[in-house]
């Protein structure tokens, strides 16, 4: 694993409900992590799944009934704050981001695309230790999204 390499992002897809472009989401999670300041030893999995499986989580997980459009799950709450050190040779395991695309496609008919980019994005940034609890803490998050989402329309990772 050289430094240089991106992290590993690991995308399933375990729906059937709308078709979803694993290569395109699997670049912007990649570009997301690289400039969040992970490098090849972070590795992260994202899952799509339908409706039913994502109200599973939200509820088993969240304690809320019925089905979201984005779910995270760090590993650890301090996986990549101040005092990690990851093992010599081991990956930075971050954790799952778990999208329902049909709850995504449902919310944001006209533009699905860019919903799909900003619950990527958000989920990451979850994962990275990002809330929006706080007005603070949601100006910070928005702010990051934002970076991210426009970088992606910029570069084209579409």
């Amino acid at each position: 694993m050289s430094e240089g390499s991106p992290p590993v992002v690991v995308v399933t897809d375990e729906q059937t409900d709308v078709a979803v472009d694993l290569g395109v989401w699997k670049s912007l999670a990649e570009q997301v992590l690289v400039d969040e300041g992970l490098g090849a030893r972070a590795e992260l999995n994202v899952t799509f799944v339908d409706r039913s499986a994502i109200a599973d989580l939200n509820e088993n997980h969240m304690g809320k009934s019925g089905p979201t459009d984005v779910l995270s799950f760090p590993l650890e709450d301090d996986a990549v704050g101040e005092g990690f050190v990851a093992p010599p040779d081991q990956p930075r395991l971050l954790g799952d981001v778990v999208i329902c695309p049909a709850v995504v496609h449902a919310q944001a008919p006209d533009s699905p695309r860019d919903e799909m980019a900003l619950m990527v994005v958000h989920g990451i940034l979850h994962i990275l230790g990002m809330d929006h609890q706080e007005p603070d803490e949601e100006a910070i998050m928005k702010t990051a999204e934002k970076r991210h989402l426009d970088r992606w329309r910029e570069e084209a990772i579409v």
